[in-house]
C-alpha cells in the first residue's frame, strides 16, 4: 500500500524534521510512504476574508494538482470525523481489502483547505477540536499511520 502525506509548507523545525525521518523509517516495513510538499503563500497582515480565501485557492489548485483520479483522498479538517487509532486502523485495512492501493492524507496551510480540496476528499477527518500547526500535525499523522500498522499486524503499541 501506498500512503501519501500531501502538505502545504515546508518543515523548518529540525526536531520536527527528526520526528518526521523517525516514523518514516518506521513505516517503511509496512507501506510506500511519500511525502509530497507544495508551496504555501505568504498572507499578507491584515488580509481580508476575500484575500484569506483566494490563498486558500491558490494553495488548493497546487494540492489538487498532485492528487491522482485512483487516490482515496481524507482531508485533515477541524471539523471532519475523530476516529479513535483502532477505527483509523480498521479504515486503512478495509480500504487495502477493498482494492485502494494510495491514500493520500492531505494536510492544509494555516488557512486550512479550500473547498475545492474538501470537496475532492473522499472523507474528511479530524484529529482534534484543537488547532494543531499544520507542521506538528504531519508528525501526529504519520504516528498514527504507524499506530495503525501496528494495530492492522497485531503487534503491540502503546494504549
Amino acid at each position: 500500500m501506498k500512503i501519501k502525506i500531501l502538505c502545504v509548507g515546508k518543515m523548518k523545525e529540525k526536531y520536527l524534521r527528526d520526528a518526521v525521518a523517525e516514523y518514516a523509517k518506521r513505516l517503511s516495513r509496512y507501506c510506500k510512504l511519500e511525502i509530497q510538499e507544495v508551496a504555501d503563500e505568504r498572507i499578507p497582515d491584515g488580509a481580508s476574508p476575500a484575500v484569506e480565501r483566494q490563498v486558500q485557492e491558490t494553495e488548493g489548485r497546487r494540492i489538487l494538482n498532485c492528487i491522482r483520479d485512483s487516490d482515496y483522498v481524507v482531508a485533515l479538517v477541524i471539523e471532519g470525523k475523530m476516529p479513535d487509532s483502532v477505527s483509523l486502523a480498521r479504515k486503512i485495512e478495509q480500504l487495502g481489502l477493498k482494492g485502494k492501493s494510495s491514500i493520500c492524507f492531505v494536510i492544509g496551510g494555516s488557512l486550512g483547505l479550500s473547498e475545492e480540496v474538501r470537496t475532492r476528499a473522499d472523507e474528511q477527518m479530524s484529529f482534534s477540536r484543537l488547532t494543531f500547526p499544520h507542521q506538528l500535525m504531519r508528525v501526529i499523522l504519520l504516528e498514527q499511520i504507524y499506530r495503525s500498522f501496528r494495530i492492522i499486524n497485531g503487534e503491540p503499541y502503546h494504549k
